[in-house]
């Protein structure tokens, strides 16, 4: 959760609270990975720089968040997390892996040079702190 408060800028209104997370985390099919400042999962009860938080179903996973601390960006942890993710996905029989973003999002850059492509748009699906909306996107890539 400190990785989330760090890393998401309240306007955009992408953070979970604690409950979603954990209830999300109650599901059987869903799961986090966790990195430390090296790219490693961290020790048990050591600090996080990212996570990745998917879900799993028969053929597919979703990518459901992705974060870094804003102090640990600019250091592959982000790609290391998705090609995390796409490793797991693909050793879990999945065949394709999606995640959707606002349209704004800086991290799209990311996401196209990990290999996924727009697939779909939902218009005006998030909503700011001012009530503007903003369109999501949702990629996808073949494993």
């Amino acid at each position: 959760m400190a990785v989330m408060d760090a890393a998401f800028e309240p306007f955009w209104r992408e953070a979970w609270t604690r409950q979603q997370v954990a209830n999300s985390l109650a599901m059987p099919h869903t799961y986090a990975i966790l990195i430390d400042e090296y790219g490693n999962r961290p020790a048990i009860g050591g600090d996080a720089a990212g996570f990745v938080l998917a879900r799993r179903a028969p053929g597919e996973e979703e990518l459901l968040l992705i974060a870094v601390r804003p102090q640990m960006r600019g250091k592959g942890l982000g790609r290391k997390l998705i090609e995390m993710f796409a490793t797991m996905a693909r050793d879990a029989g999945a065949e394709r892996i999606f995640l959707e973003m606002r349209a704004n999002n800086p991290a799209e850059i990311l996401y196209r040079s990990c290999g996924f492509e727009p697939i779909g748009k939902r218009r005006a699906y998030y909503r700011t702190l001012d009530s503007t909306t903003v369109d999501a996107i949702t990629f996808a890539r073949n494993l």
